[in-house]
């Protein structure tokens, strides 16, 4: 896409990084409903090994940028990635003692390593000049294309692999991160400026709240990646559990939703710099609302499918809009707080919509599921008509 050199070969890394390491959300999407229905005491709880990773993300966000300020990004990408190594063991072991409060466990920490992957983007966007912000940030999540195959894939390639089910998807994890983690050996850090080397005064998180383009990132972000997780949890569990589709076909519909989040990525950044961002969050507004439509037109496998894909691209297109809309509002000594702020803000709305989502579709069924979609696109679309135009799009 773009001959970086030099600290901007960070770019690769990190979307190299991403293939490998993302593959454990997709993994857990895939996998997660259906282990859980197999061990949870109770069937409402099925989804909650996946909402564990949402909730573990976002418990370890603002830690993960605390730590990344105090040791830098490089030290906290390798730690990250030996914790990942660690801790999908202990998953396997959990499965294979059938302990469900274990394997929520192992997933919940698992949030960590999640957390750590995605400041990779806000990592590459500190790697490029700023008029190449929008296809760093693009380029790295390009690396999600992979992780959508591969994750899936490891699932059931290591569903039979042990004696019970799914504990070997997990050993596989482990020995694939061992790769992750000499793949982000080459990352450089960049020098982060100190306080008094810059011109303009650290704002107050006050500041930043009384900025409507601030708004619209956070609302493009968070309301986007909670739509996308919510819809997206309760599917496995909607097709196989309720629907008995089969779960090679719930495989592939996992895997397509995942690509079409990752694979929009390859122009996204230049749709950005062609469009602006308030035409993109626009766009994926109304890609949400012909998912709903799709989705409440029948339960069959091509309406699963084609709804899935459009979730996707959906979620690349609004989320993308509110990370480049928001790296372009603070500062160099500013930047931590905010992403931190941003992300749990992010994680937080997608941990309540992914633990709602197994108790909604099982006690509520998949239409009201959808239906509730409707409120949070109408805030969307609220925020970004009061958002007035200027120079920060």
């Amino acid at each position: 896409m773009i001959g970086w050199s030099g600290t901007q070969k960070n770019v690769w890394i990190l979307t190299g990084a991403q293939a490998i390491m993302m593959s454990l959300g997709s993994t857990v999407v895939f996998a997660g409903g259906i282990i859980g229905s197999e061990l949870a005491p109770n069937e409402s709880w099925a989804t909650l090994p996946v909402a564990s990773l949402v909730l573990g993300t976002a418990t370890a966000v603002i830690p993960i940028n605390l730590l990344m300020r105090k040791k830098g990004r490089r030290f906290v990408f390798m730690m990250v990635a030996f914790l990942s190594m660690l801790l999908t063991l202990f998953a396997a072991h959990a499965i294979v003692q059938a302990s469900f409060f274990q394997f929520v466990m192992a997933v919940f920490l698992l949030g960590t390593v999640i957390a750590g992957v995605m400041q990779f983007r806000f990592a590459a966007i500190e790697s490029v000049e700023e008029k190449d912000v929008p296809v760093a940030a693009s380029t790295v999540l390009v690396g999600g294309i992979v992780a959508a195959v591969l994750g899936p894939e490891i699932a059931l390639r290591g569903k039979n692999l042990l004696e019970t089910p799914f504990a070997g998807s997990f050993v596989l994890l482990s020995i694939l991160f061992t790769l992750a983690l000499v793949v982000l050996s080459r990352y450089q850090n960049i020098p982060i400026p100190k306080q008094d080397a810059t011109k303009e005064p650290k704002r107050s998180i006050k500041d930043f709240i009384k900025l409507s383009h601030f708004w619209l990132a956070l609302a493009a972000g968070a309301i986007g990646y909670a739509i996308m997780t919510y819809v997206m949890t309760a599917t496995p569990v909607s097709m196989n559990k309720m629907d008995g589709i089969s779960l090679e076909a719930t495989k592939h519909v996992i895997q397509s939703h995942v690509l079409a989040m990752y694979v929009p990525s390859l122009i996204s950044g230049f749709l950005i710099k062609k469009l602006g961002i308030r035409r993109l969050i626009w766009i994926g507004i109304m890609l949400y609302v012909l998912t709903m439509a799709i989705a409440l037109n029948s339960h069959h496998l091509y309406n699963y499918w084609f709804a899935l894909i459009l979730l996707g691209i959906g979620w690349n297109f609004l989320f993308l809009a509110g990370t480049v809309q928001l790296s372009k509002l603070y500062g160099p000594n500013e930047k931590f707080r905010i992403q931190a702020l941003n992300d749990f803000v992010i994680l937080s709305s997608q941990a309540i919509a992914s633990l709602s989502a197994g108790w909604v579709v099982f006690n509520q069924g998949w239409e009201v599921l959808i239906w509730m979609v409707l409120p949070f696109l109408l805030i969307l679309l609220g925020v970004l008509i009061r958002t007035k135009k200027s120079k920060a799009v």
